[in-house]
């Protein structure tokens, strides 16, 4: 399909839907500092933080979180999950208590880099979308540079977390921050910049592995390709809730792409990463435990479809969130069945 038809199609499509943003929603960006699309219980956690700093570097230090998306824990949830997966199934069992420490720490500071470089990347094509123009640099809260500051230093301390491990995890960070630098880029140029974001958000798979056994075996590929499919689901998901904006803009994603076969592909997607999953469990020789967590998934993945039905935006930004809780049944289900071995 030609893409000037498949905007024509997916314009045709989105006049059924909600509209993108509630009225107030910018209204409520400039007076708190969060996006409108910011957690609730996340925000009051920073804010009652930030009342413990001196009042003069309290609003820069609000600014430098929102940066980060502190205020939105979800795209962490989202990348530690994949990592505890793979630390377990590479340890068999619970996984060294430092290399447990190491990942997760690191999970966060990745995160928090690759949304400072993302920002960056997206600093003029934040403000003409409704749910970012509260964005810090978008608003002109935080400059380009302080951006930059920012996800430096944060990939610094990650480095200095990955030097605790062994050299085969120290070369393979490489890639991860190559993978996390590239991607706010990619949507400029191909219709699946969630591929590249499954790769890097997958990237602490091969990693985990590495670090616990000094190898990546065919089992830490399979989830690592899994992770990536399951990546482009929620990703997805994500992406529908700006569609219209990010065709305004110029920018690419496999929203667009999908046009109106979005949800059939989406059920595609779900089933080969279940399959792919359901690999992983007979490669590891896991239990019912296990199994029960897979179904447990395949469940939430129905949830989310019939949710997302008539696409409106609300519904497609509750199932990119609902992936929390399947990334954590899954999660469950490898430790329980570990540990009934």
């Amino acid at each position: 399909m030609a893409p000037s038809s498949r905007k024509r199609q997916w314009r045709n499509l989105s006049t059924s839907t909600k509209p993108r943003s509630r009225p107030g929603d910018s209204a409520k960006s400039a007076a708190t500092g969060h996006p409108a699309d910011s957690s609730t219980l996340a925000t009051r956690v920073l804010e009652w933080l930030l009342q413990r700093l001196p009042a003069a570097h309290r609003e820069k230090a609000r600014n430098y979180l929102v940066l980060t998306r502190m205020d939105r824990p979800i795209g962490a949830l989202l990348l530690l999950w994949p990592t505890w997966w793979a630390l377990w199934l590479a340890a068999a069992d619970f996984p060294p208590l430092k290399l447990l420490v190491i990942f997760t720490l690191g999970v966060f500071s990745m995160r928090a880099a690759g949304c400072a470089i993302n920002d960056f990347a997206d600093r003029k094509l934040d403000p003409q979308v409704a749910r970012t123009a509260g964005r810090p640099i978008a608003a002109g809260r935080v400059t380009p540079r302080e951006a930059l500051i920012v996800f430096a230093s944060l990939l610094v301390f990650s480095f200095l977390l990955v030097l605790f491990t062994n050299a085969f995890t120290i070369k393979l960070s490489l890639v991860g921050a190559a993978l996390a630098a590239i991607y706010p880029f990619t949507k400029r140029y191909t219709h699946m910049p969630q591929v590249v974001l499954g790769a890097a958000f997958g990237w602490s798979i091969p990693m985990a592995f590495a670090a616990v056994s000094g190898t990546v075996p065919a089992l830490g590929w399979l989830l690592f390709i899994a992770n990536i499919i399951w990546s482009v689901v929620y990703d997805t998901e994500y992406a529908m809730v700006d569609r219209d904006d990010d065709i305004k803009a110029g920018a690419k994603s496999t929203a667009i792409l999908f046009g109106d076969a979005d949800l059939p592909i989406l059920g595609i997607l779900m089933a080969t990463f279940l399959l792919a999953m359901l690999f992983v469990g007979q490669r590891a020789a896991l239990g019912w435990p296990y199994w029960l967590g897979l179904l447990v998934a395949a469940g939430l993945f129905g949830w989310q479809l019939w949710r997302m039905r008539e696409r409106a935006r609300d519904a497609c930004l509750w199932a990119f969130r609902n992936n929390n809780w399947l990334g954590m049944a899954l999660w469950i289900g490898i430790v329980l069945a570990l540990a009934m071995r």
